[in-house]
């Protein structure tokens, strides 16, 4: 079809079957196009170019995907969570799911009845938010969906004492015990662990690349002490380069993964967790209890904030403080201790009392 907008001709394709029982079908998608310009002369919704038309979600999520590069902000969460918003909505014109946000809402419902966290959504959605407006900056789109925001209600509980911690450790395989007990000590994330080669051992220091971590800061931990030992974390490397090298059907090969199951990175734990915890009996403890655990334990060993902050990557003190929670064991020996003090306050009023008494 051919229409004039602004003095100009513009041709753009029905996307209708050329025969003679569709003519009319081609002939009011001109009408609506005609109609769209005059709206718009009156004050209507903008009118929307043919290419704006043509652009798929999928494209606005690879230019999202380069400007994270670009900002050094990628993560393998940004990876899962953009997979799960390409698979959903890749496909649909980017026009036609701005017009369309009941679609979103559909997908949010979705994601629920699987199971999935509102932060874990959210996550993603914010993605095809983003996407969106970096178009529009770019002055590629004029309009973006309304995405919902759902309310997450993230207040840190889950955390390991030891002999919890040590059954679970016990019940799963040898090539994730060290795996599990380095997020134990650091407090570092799944995938921030399972990144890690023996490029990263620089001298006595273990380095994490801002590129593995979700915030993009790298940061690292000493495998030495102040005296010259092995530290607990350097005790843990020393014992994977013991079994680094790996069979192969060529032969013995050196890996380059620190934490590795025949050579190849720890990918996916989940279903060897479960199994750990229910083994345990211990159903419902997360990988992520180890990362509030590692906080507490630093905190409560009298490390000063700011450098566990350093240790296990938080960048917000408002962060730190909700994986900062307090046990029942806490709350026991507070009142043990309040116990104490008010029994020893009262035995001095008692003896002070006495002691005057005599001194009449």
């Amino acid at each position: 079809m051919s229409y004039c907008r602004n003095g100009k001709e513009v041709r753009e394709s029905t996307e209708i079957e050329a025969t003679d029982k569709n003519r009319k079908k081609a002939e009011r998608a001109l009408k609506q196009r005609l109609g769209e310009i005059i709206a718009e002369k009156h004050g209507g919704p903008a009118f929307i170019e043919p290419a704006q038309r043509r652009i798929r979600v999928n494209e606005l999520l690879t230019a999202l995907e380069e400007d994270y590069r670009v900002r050094d902000k990628c993560s393998p969460q940004f990876v899962s969570h953009m997979k799960r918003i390409r698979d959903s909505f890749g496909l649909w014109r980017a026009v036609n799911l701005a017009a369309e946000p009941e679609s979103i809402d559909k997908y949010i419902n979705a994601c629920k009845g699987a199971g999935m966290a509102p932060a874990t959504i959210n996550r993603g959605t914010q993605l095809l938010a983003q996407a969106y407006k970096l178009a529009i900056d770019r002055k590629q789109l004029k309009s973006a969906p309304w995405v919902r925001h759902l309310p997450e209600r993230n207040a840190r509980q889950g955390f390991f004492e030891d002999a919890d911690f040590n059954v679970i450790v016990g019940a799963l395989p040898n090539y994730l015990q060290d795996f599990v007990r380095f997020g134990y000590i650091t407090g570092w994330r799944k995938g921030e662990i399972s990144s890690l080669l023996w490029a990263d051992v620089e001298g006595d220091v273990l380095r994490l690349r801002p590129e593995h971590s979700k915030n993009g800061q790298g940061r690292s931990v000493p495998l030495l002490d102040g005296n010259g030992k092995l530290t607990q974390v350097g005790q843990l490397i020393a014992r994977r380069g013991e079994v680094r090298t790996v069979k192969t059907t060529s032969g013995e090969q050196m890996t380059a993964y620190i934490f590795h199951h025949n050579g190849n990175p720890i990918v996916d734990l989940r279903k060897a967790w479960a199994t750990a915890c229910a083994s345990a009996g211990l159903i419902g403890k997360l990988f992520h209890d180890l990362r509030r655990t590692a906080v507490r334990n630093m905190v409560r060993a009298g490390v000063p904030e700011r450098v566990a902050m350093e240790i296990s990557g938080h960048r917000t003190r408002s962060i730190f403080d909700r994986y900062n929670i307090v046990s029942e064991r806490d709350k026991q020996d507070a009142l043990q201790r309040t116990h104490d003090y008010l029994g020893s306050a009262s035995k001095k009023r008692r003896v002070a009392v006495m002691q005057k008494a005599a001194s009449r």
